[in-house]
């Protein structure tokens, strides 16, 4: 926090046409504010970070048509605000008032009783049922459900000789994964699935409405059924917690842990696997290279963290921050990735700043009493499912460059729409074990 000029922030900024509170531009016309949407973002968004550095430490963006935010982008600064509750709230409610309630960023930002949109005491009553559900869970027996669920996807499409590893794996094996740890049967994971993906993907709003139904169905006879017979499962156990959660707060809690667990462990595992097979030194590692599966998790957590823009927070009272006025109840955000790259990033595929020696800061987990709850079992989630692609498809490469691959549009994540493949086939009556095997005898 730096002192602040004398003037107040009625003299420094002011509404302007986009919805909330955005201050005056520094370099620029206010017409001219950088998006965070769209298929240019999507194509390129470190140019558009890099233009943003010429405002300072925070920079005015659009999160979505005429919703405007402030973007930190400076790592000190970032982590200047994360450690700050006592002058920034996570609390929405007041910001969203100023937003149409149809704006896309509504359902990534708009209040509900959960751990992402508390402050103090609720927060930390909400986030100790999380961690401490997590915690009941051995790692080892995490890491053996995990192998089972890639095991199964693997066996889907081992034969073919081709797969897209966003749509048949990463994209599917965290919601199957979550289908189990919250304690249904598989049967109810290909609904998960699809509800999921129809909320992300949905083309127009009546699918994406379809789609929310469908996913609240799904919680809702989750829930349904657990009050008829608990289980050693997450949802029993968050139902169960000291905390006394009401059910509206155990839905919220099972809807932002599916959510938060499935978008950030999909891009994370799409992102490394494009890393490790486009730079020789990680693809010689399917044969006894230096670098690991491990080694690419750290390197995009660094250079394109998963999440690249979030942690949204919202000012108690009208602040001074590192050179600009912000106005209570504005909307900042903190871009990861603009601060974690803030000395330079390292390219996939170049060579360059490779992430062999696991070292570096970075934001991608946040940080302060907002930090991810559960990195360890992201972390071994991402680290198991890649292992394991790897080891039954030592072969496998992809069928375009890297520089190729396209990104979905959005202000959020950094998330490949497709990651084509290739590797010799496998097949169930083919000599030694193969993942149908290894699948059938659990």
């Amino acid at each position: 926090m730096t002192s602040p000029p004398t003037s107040g922030p009625s003299g420094t900024d002011g509404t302007g046409p986009l919805h909330g509170v955005m201050p005056a531009p520094k370099a620029s016309p206010r017409h001219e504010v950088p998006k965070l949407y769209g298929p240019d973002f999507a194509a390129d968004p470190y140019a558009v970070y890099d233009r943003l550095r010429t405002y300072g430490a925070l920079a005015p963006v659009e999160i979505a048509p005429g919703v405007g935010a402030m973007l930190v982008i400076d790592y000190r600064a970032a982590l200047d605000l994360l450690h700050d509750p006592v002058t920034w709230s996570k609390d929405s409610r007041t910001w969203q008032e100023t937003v149409p309630a149809d704006s896309p960023v509504m359902p990534m930002i708009g209040w509900r009783p959960n751990v992402l949109f508390s402050d103090g005491e609720e927060h930390e009553r909400y986030r100790k049922v999380i961690t401490d559900g997590f915690d009941r869970i051995p790692p080892q027996d995490l890491r053996a459900l995990v192998v089972e669920t890639a095991d199964a996807l693997i066996a889907r499409f081992g034969a073919d000789g081709e797969a897209d590893l966003i749509g048949q794996y990463a994209r599917v094996l965290p919601l199957m994964l979550f289908n189990r740890l919250f304690g249904l049967p598989d049967s109810y994971g290909d609904r998960l699935i699809s509800a999921i993906a129809g909320m992300l993907e949905g083309n127009t709003p009546e699918e994406a409405a379809e789609a929310s139904a469908a996913f609240e169905g799904y919680v809702g006879e989750l829930i349904a059924a657990k009050k008829q017979a608990r289980g050693q499962d997450l949802t029993s156990w968050f139902m169960d917690h000291p905390a006394e959660l009401s059910d509206e707060e155990v839905i919220h809690q099972i809807v932002l842990t599916m959510g938060a667990g499935h978008e950030p462990t999909t891009n994370l595992i799409g992102n490394a696997l494009a890393r490790m097979l486009t730079d020789d030194r990680y693809y010689s590692t399917l044969s006894g290279g230096a670098l690991t599966p491990r080694d690419a998790i750290h390197d995009v957590l660094q250079n394109e963290p998963p999440m690249a823009n979030y942690s949204t927070h919202f000012p108690k009272r009208d602040v001074y921050f590192h050179g600009n006025w912000i106005r209570t109840g504005q909307l900042v955000l903190v871009s990861y990735a603009a601060a974690n790259t803030q000395r330079g990033r390292a390219h996939a595929g170049t060579g360059a700043g490779a992430g062999g020696s696991g070292g570096g800061a970075h934001l991608a987990w946040s940080a302060g009493p907002h930090s991810c709850p559960v990195r360890r079992s992201a972390l071994l989630i991402t680290t198991t499912a890649i292992e394991r692609l790897t080891a039954w498809l030592s072969d496998i490469e992809l069928t375009v460059p890297h520089g190729r691959l396209a990104y979905r549009p959005g202000p959020f994540h950094r998330a490949l729409t497709r990651l084509p493949a290739r590797f010799t086939p496998i097949s169930p009556d083919q000599a030694g074990a193969t993942p149908w095997e290894s699948t059938a005898n659990r």
